[in-house]
């Protein structure tokens, strides 16, 4: 018998399976003259304009339709084939023309996408995506700007840094500054980089973290790995994990205690990471009395918003984030709470002196001594996307309070999820969240504590193998645990309801496939 197809092919075409040869491979895609293969790679010119745009509108009519007959987040393609499909093939066959390949670039890659616009799509910090944007990230691929310096791009560097001041003020940096990042954990390495700068004697670009006896960072647990991982590539000596409360928010009276016997201990504090929204339970660090301790020892506090920067636009849930305007920098990623294609994230900061602390001039690119305002001064890229003009042209089509809107749905829906879950008599709530996590463990009467801890992985798996509904998991205090990022303002409760049935369902039937007798049918 042929081989089941995946749901996405139901009314695409089928696709070869894992088995088929390359040439099989081939045989799928439209029957295109040879015509479009080329002696050099066709690039974008004045010339072909007209080529570009029968390129992209037959590209986009065929993600169109992909987009209107997506009913779940993922296909059931086995890893195995994916992994076979992609090894079928040569890149270093002959080449096959740009309609054929692009017509097998959405065989191979857009019809086994991850769609997170899907409403059974509950597993990361991963969200749909503002339409202007999408818009603006295709006029970002023809014109291909790069926004390191003033002579690659005017009016992008002038659009940028408008964009930078307004997200500054959002903050409340009556002055502020900033630069657009590859996302939260280059702004969060950037931020540390700046944090080490300034805690050394001269404050330049020489100096090093030798310049300071023992130059540790204080943190939590919950606070983002990318920040012990940047800590260990700007050698910074010791990240403290400052204790947290019981849902998991820094406790600023051990926040004051740890750096006083860090510097009875000859360390020098460098930084205080404060997390607005963190990863896995969606809670954010006392900000204002976090400052105050940062205050009274002199110590850099940075303040990793990648989450919870949504807060900025909220118009019900601005407070949330009272504080942060008295941090010296801000990680804001804004392809998450913003709604914004990837990559799209910025490191602000109270002041612009602060980003020249790291600044570096080369005379073939951005002399000392320039005019103009060159980009590459503050960023730690050189060549960098001009990320900007997406959020840009989200503001102007659709307004800021319609983002904080967007997000403050989400967070309204994680309330509701809540109480679904503390209501349904299978599932466990495992801990409170202020943004839009919902972490919880199947465990029905009957059922102990390491049964359910041990099922926490095998439910997700098995949902992944299905692809009809995604979550994730993780561990909280010591324990296993699923988890839901909601993240996508066009879900219902509604759905979070048959969601939250199909992930009992699927637990009950894991559960009853791995104890079932030696020998059972499995």
């Amino acid at each position: 018998m042929p081989a089941a197809r995946s749901r996405h092919a139901r009314d695409l075409g089928d696709h070869p399976r894992s088995g088929d040869t390359e040439k099989q491979v081939r045989l799928a895609l439209p029957n295109v003259t040879d015509s479009t293969v080329t002696a050099r790679t066709e690039t974008l010119t004045t010339a072909n304009a007209d080529r570009y745009r029968s390129t992209v509108t037959a590209t986009v009519d065929r993600l169109a339709r992909r987009l209107a007959a997506v009913d779940r987040p993922t296909t059931d393609t086995t890893a195995h084939e994916l992994r076979a499909r992609v090894a079928g093939i040569d890149l270093d066959a002959e080449p096959i023309g740009i309609d054929r390949a692009l017509a097998e670039l959405d065989d191979l890659f857009v019809r086994e996408a991850v769609w997170f616009h899907d409403p059974g799509y509950l597993a990361h910090l991963n969200c749909p995506v503002a339409l202007p944007a999408v818009a603006a990230e295709a006029v970002l691929a023809a014109v291909n700007p790069s926004v390191d310096t003033w002579d690659q791009s005017r009016i992008g560097t002038e659009m940028e840094r408008h964009v930078v001041g307004w997200l500054a003020g959002r903050i409340g940096f009556a002055a502020g500054d900033g630069i657009f990042t590859s996302g939260g954990s280059q702004s969060n390495l950037q931020a540390l980089l700046l944090a080490r700068e300034a805690a050394t004697t001269a404050g330049t670009a020489t100096a090093t973290a030798g310049a300071v006896p023992r130059p540790t960072v204080f943190a939590t647990a919950e606070t983002h790995f990318s920040i012990a991982k940047s800590a260990r590539l700007l050698g910074l000596d010791t990240v403290v994990d400052v204790p947290t409360d019981a849902v998991g928010r820094m406790r600023p009276a051990a926040l004051a205690e740890a750096v006083a016997a860090a510097r009875a201990a000859g360390r020098t504090p460098v930084a205080v990471v404060a997390t607005a929204g963190t990863t896995d339970r969606g809670v954010i660090d006392p900000l204002e009395a976090i400052a105050d301790v940062c205050d009274l020892e002199g110590v850099w506090l940075h303040v990793d918003a990648a989450y919870g920067c949504g807060l900025l636009v909220s118009p019900t849930r601005r407070h949330l984030l009272n504080g942060i305007e008295r941090a010296r920098s801000v990680t804001a990623d804004l392809h998450k709470s913003f709604f914004q294609p990837v990559s799209s994230s910025a490191l602000l900061v109270g002041d612009p002196a602060d980003l020249r602390r790291t600044a570096w001039y080369a005379d073939y690119l951005n002399p000392e001594d320039a005019a103009e305002p060159n980009q590459v001064d503050k960023s730690l890229q050189t060549t960098r996307r001009f990320d900007a003009l997406k959020l840009w042209a989200t503001l102007r089509a659709s307004g800021a309070d319609a983002i904080g809107r967007s997000f403050d749905a989400v967070v309204d829906l994680a309330a509701a999820t809540h109480a679904l879950v503390q209501e349904h008599p299978d599932l466990v709530l495992v801990a409170p969240t202020q943004l839009s996590t919902v972490l919880f463990r199947w465990q029905p009467a009957g059922v102990t504590d390491d049964e359910a801890d041990a099922l926490v992985a095998p439910i997700r798996a098995a949902l992944l193998a299905e692809g009809r509904v995604l979550i994730a998991k993780t561990v909280i205090d010591g324990r296993p645990c699923n988890k839901l990022t909601l993240l996508n303002p066009e879900t219902t409760i509604d759905q979070l309801r048959a969601s939250l049935d199909h992930v009992v369902a699927t637990a009950a039937r894991v559960r009853a496939t791995t104890t079932a007798p030696e020998g059972a049918t499995r």
